[in-house]
């Protein structure tokens, strides 16, 4: 049983759950009175937040991390930005790992060119490089960096290291160059949400299950969006710390800010076995703590749980899916179809029922979900002395870290797994981003990865093919596994769970992995590629600017995946402009070509022609705007392309979403809502304006919509801005700006965070 509180509480000596309407049974309680402030300090994630803040209002944070960790789709971009605001070194360690796009041949060199440039990177600013098969970003953060009341910041979602009380956050790559030029991360307080977990899952149950029983509790609502998650409640000490971190990574899939776990005895024994003990400390809310919110989470009432394609929060209970296959899966193609939007692409599921049961095409254990040493110990159990068929199921097994390969092999999980017909591959995130494993055009597959957003699998609906994942639990994917591809509940197996204790073995990293932090080199040079390219010059916002309608999106969420899709076009990640010509092509493949159109004109007004001798339509919307503004130079008027989408942003960290729009003459987003932080952090850090709408979209592809005076209303309290749908009849938009800080207002105006750096340093 999953129940959300739909107010305020007080959590009193880690365990008794008093709502805020009926406080004064705190003061029963403790025999204290109540102080609502001062209880919300009683969180563990204020006492984090505070050691960490170097603003002195925890109103308004500033926040300085102990770490950060990269993968190779984004140190490029990253370390490449920094260097041009005027990076020396890092001055904090940052882990640069190679675990994306590691086996694409797509590209040539490509790929290994990127990769050296970060060895090359490590070495001269003092990183610390993690080559390709050697560990997933997020696994080797857990056995090497992430320890009890840190703080760690992330350029991936899923950057979460909550279950080893490190409060760790995912971010665009801006976030992190501000780190690595020792300015601070700037956020409200965030509102802190329990998740008060009791009794035990039941053998079979896993942590995939009950992460994915927690989102679809909590997305749609947006219970705890932007909001810290906090697990607290006996309920912690029913799992392991191997267990839990299969929980908190998948946390990134209810748009939380970041989580952190109460730590205890288990947690110790992990980071002792990773000869970290020194990183332990007990972590526990005070004796009384106030909470935002509280979802309350029975573990023991848990079933194994299946996410239908194309988002995490899509969950049912198997057994509710297995009773109600023709039923739910029509309404799942239904749904599918409003998304795909191409009458040309053929998608169906109701096809897999056969005889009255689910047939499944692929399954996948792999990456930093799915990839633990836990996950994949009790797959290989259940699927001992069975087999996977010799059909057209197959199972693939991705171990998260060569330390996890080498105690599976050292206790014989990897020759159970391939004896059943299952492959074994190194570590890799490729199944979480759609590099490798494509199932057959219309195949099903079952992953234990994080996220199974439209072609997240690598089918290209462009090229008419489309095949579709469902997340579900090693376990469970075992136990379909050994039903010849016959969707099955683990619980239908596993009576016990006996998994002997972990093994760390770190000889694999002292071999491979370079540890270059206060090693820094700055005679050495950066080793190029020749597709690693450097930004591209950016303007600074003009007083007044005209935005050409470039991409309409009605849909209830856009992911980033759709913004820029995954996969392939990674390829690409160290070279904005070719990168760029993916933007929106899985979505919206006319975009790119609307967008460089509007950047060649405002190109051309910057070297100084006259617009209107360019595009006849442009021409009429500038005498408009002339004669309604009273503007006398129009051509002062900055021209770029915007986006609306009603709700963009879910998904991934990577900053190209916004970057690709930039680099093409991107200059604004409107939208009624923001799906995360993240993405709109990474709009404002590459000089996009954030603008917001509460009134549907009263305007169309092709439309110009003109904002007067907008750095003047980024001075002001951005809640009215006018601005105008140029057409025949002149109409009216009322536009407003969430929240921005002082240095994103400057971001913004000086046309990128690259811009910026570089004016505070010429005015230093």
């Amino acid at each position: 049983m999953i129940k959300l509180y739909d107010e305020g509480v007080y959590l009193v000596n880690g365990d008794a759950i008093v709502k805020e309407s009926e406080s004064e049974k705190v003061e029963k309680l403790t025999g204290k009175k109540v102080n609502k402030e001062e209880a919300k300090k009683g969180t563990i994630a204020y006492s984090i937040l505070e050691s960490h803040n170097t603003s002195s209002d925890m109103n308004k944070l500033k926040i300085k991390f102990d770490a950060m960790a990269s993968h190779d789709i984004t140190y490029v971009g990253i370390i490449q930005t920094a260097k041009a605001s005027g990076m020396k070194k890092f001055p904090i360690p940052y882990v640069l790992t190679n675990c994306h796009n590691s086996l694409c041949a797509v590209g040539g060199t490509i790929n290994e060119d990127d990769h050296m440039f970060g060895l090359s990177a490590a070495k001269k600013y003092g990183g610390i490089y993690v080559p390709a098969h050697i560990a997933v970003i997020h696994q080797y953060m857990r056995e090497m960096m992430a320890g009890c009341g840190k703080m760690i910041l992330g350029s991936d979602s899923h950057t979460r290291y909550g279950a080893l009380g490190t409060m760790a956050v995912g971010e665009g790559g801006g976030e992190l160059v501000k780190q690595l030029l020792e300015d601070t991360y700037d956020i409200n307080y965030p509102g802190v949400v329990a998740i008060y977990l009791e009794g035990k899952p039941h053998p079979g149950v896993g942590p995939q299950d009950i992460a994915l029983a927690i989102i679809g509790k909590v997305f749609k609502n947006g219970y705890v969006k932007n909001k810290v998650m906090e697990f607290v409640g006996p309920g912690v000490a029913s799992m392991d710390t191997d267990y839990r971190n299969g929980v908190d990574v998948m946390t990134t899939e209810t748009t939380c800010l970041t989580s952190v776990w109460r730590t205890d005895e288990n947690t110790k024994a992990f980071l002792e076995a990773h000869n970290r003990v020194e990183d332990y400390k007990e972590l526990n809310p005070k004796e009384v703590a106030y909470y935002d919110g509280l979802v309350y989470v029975d573990l023991s009432e848990i079933k194994p749980m299946i996410a239908l394609p194309f988002h995490p929060s899509n969950v049912y209970e198997i057994d509710e899916l297995n009773a109600n296959l023709e039923e739910i899966l029509t309404k799942v193609e239904e749904d599918a179809k409003k998304l795909i939007d191409n009458p040309e692409i053929e998608f169906s599921l109701t096809d897999k029922i056969v005889d009255g049961k689910l047939q499944v095409q692929q399954g996948i254990i792999a990456g930093c979900s799915g990839g633990t040493y836990t996950s994949v110990m009790q797959a290989a159990e259940i699927l001992k002395g069975k087999n996977c068929g010799n059909d057209e199921f197959s199972l693939a097994v991705y171990p998260s870290s060569q330390p996890v390969f080498m105690d599976l092999l050292e206790k014989g999980a990897i020759s159970t797994l391939m004896a059943t017909g299952a492959t074994i591959k190194t570590a890799f995130c490729g199944p979480c981003f759609g590099a490798g494993d494509t199932p057959a055009n219309n195949g099903l597959s079952i992953r234990h990865t994080t996220r199974n957003f439209p072609n997240r699998e690598g089918s290209k609906p462009g090229n008419g093919q489309m095949s579709s994942v469902a997340l579900m639990d090693a376990r469970s994917i075992a136990a379909t596994a050994a039903n010849g591809g016959i969707l099955t509940p683990a619980t239908d197996l596993v009576n016990e769970e006996n998994i002997p204790d972990y093994k760390f073995d770190d000889s694999s990293y002292r071999s491979r992995v370079y540890q270059g932090f206060q090693k820094a080199d700055d005679e050495l040079d950066l080793v190029y590629g020749p597709n690693i390219k450097d930004w591209p010059e950016m303007s600074p916002l003009a007083e007044n600017i005209l935005l050409k309608v470039c991409s309409k999106i009605l849909d209830e969420v856009t992911t980033t995946d759709e913004l820029i899709p995954s996969g392939e076009t990674s390829a690409f990640r160290s070279n904005p402009l070719k990168l760029a010509e993916f933007a929106l092509s899985r979505r919206d493949p006319e975009y790119v070509g609307k967008t460089k159109a509007v950047d060649a004109i405002e190109k051309a007004r910057l070297k100084g022609e006259d617009p209107t001798t360019l595009d006849k339509e442009l021409a009429k919307v500038y005498a408009k705007i002339s004669e309604k503004f009273k503007i006398e130079d129009v051509k002062d008027i900055e021209i770029g392309s915007m986006i609306y989408a009603k709700k963009p942003g879910d998904g991934s960290a990577r900053e190209q979403a916004a970057s690709c729009q930039r680099v093409m003459g991107g200059l604004a987003n409107i939208c009624k809502e923001y799906a995360t932080k993240r993405y709109r952090s990474n709009v404002m850090n590459w000089g996009m304006v954030p603008f917001q709408m509460e009134a549907d979209a009263q305007f169309e592809v092709g439309d110009y919509i003109f904002v007067p005076s907008i750095r003047k209303a980024l001075d002001g309290d951005m809640k009215d801005i006018k601005a105008y749908v140029i057409s025949d009849n002149i109409k009216e938009l009322d536009l407003y700006i969430a929240d921005m800080t002082h240095d994103e207002k400057e971001i913004v105006k000086a046309g990128c965070l690259i811009n910026y750096n570089r004016n505070r340093k010429e005015n230093k």
